[in-house]
């Protein structure tokens, strides 16, 4: 499997509900980047290893926002790195706005695991 397929595998995962199966693409070690203007960030964004990221990440979303989605746009890679283009959708609880917010992912895989992940996001346009 290379690279970008992973990926897809992993955004299709989530999609699908399948977080173990996505969970079993992180290296135990995975640094995960998240945007500090999500609702839900406190201190800089980062989070090491899978049971930081349930809990402080893909435990909060339901929390935060209703009918949370990622629509991927691109997926493209090149030797390490994989690249998601897309958006989130979603209403924000804490307003009750509906968004359709610009995201990228940036993936760093090694030994068939992801490694790295940094996200920007547009946060302005989700805490509207």
């Amino acid at each position: 499997m290379t690279n970008v397929e992973l990926v897809k595998q992993g955004y299709d995962n989530f999609a699908t509900g399948n977080v173990p199966g996505v969970l079993e693409m992180f290296d135990p070690a995975i640094e995960w980047h998240e945007s500090k203007g999500m609702p839900f960030v406190t201190g800089d964004g980062v989070f090491t290893g899978p049971d930081a990221i349930v809990a402080n990440v893909f435990m909060q979303l339901p929390v935060h926002f209703d009918g949370f989605n990622i629509v991927v746009n691109e997926i493209f890679g090149a030797d390490d790195k994989v690249v998601m283009t897309g958006y989130y959708e979603g209403t924000n609880k804490a307003t009750g706005n509906p968004f359709k917010a610009n995201a990228v992912h940036v993936w760093t895989i090694k030994n068939g695991k992801l490694v790295h992940f940094y996200q920007a996001a547009d946060t302005a346009t989700i805490n509207c």
